[in-house]
């Protein structure tokens, strides 16, 4: 899977004009990488930037394009603090997705350290919204690139 699979990670909260900017660019960077073969693409599911490219894949693939949704969750109820709005919008992402599977049976502090690791040692590529470079998403794409991931940051315009 490794070869030909990409994964998202990125902010929950964005302005307007900034979501604006980083849809687009994601639909373009996520049709280069289908053009150049990937046809796995990993959500860990979370609010934010991960459910945004978790419903661009979905559209490629109601466009015709050969690629596969899968989410790889840190636990079965990472949703137990969202908003029922939130979590209807997260159901419906689950059931359009190719493969869906949680990494641990509850959440803890090391579940999403565990998924994590997971898409990271399971991909070749991360496609990333960071603003800064001192954050989570910035750690996580850093340990990335060391482990030689071509790592694409949509939130740099």
């Amino acid at each position: 899977m490794t070869q030909n699979t990409c994964f998202f990670i990125g902010h929950k909260t964005f302005s307007q004009k900034k979501i604006e900017r980083i849809t687009l660019r994601l639909h373009k960077e996520v049709d280069k990488l289908i053009q150049q073969g990937v046809t796995n693409f990993i959500s860990m599911g979370k609010l934010g930037f991960d459910q945004l490219a978790a419903s661009i894949v979905i559209s490629k693939k109601q466009q015709g394009a050969n690629v596969r949704l899968i989410f790889a969750l840190p636990c079965r109820n990472q949703d137990r603090r969202w908003t029922s709005s939130q979590k209807q919008l997260y159901q419906s992402l689950q059931s359009k997705a190719d493969e869906v599977f949680y990494l641990s049976k509850k959440c803890d502090y090391y579940c999403t350290i565990r998924c994590t690791r997971y898409i990271i040692d399971n991909s070749a590529y991360c496609i990333c919204a960071s603003f800064c470079s001192v954050s989570e998403i910035a750690e996580v794409a850093h340990c990335a690139q060391q482990k030689g991931l071509q790592v694409i940051n949509v939130a740099k315009f």
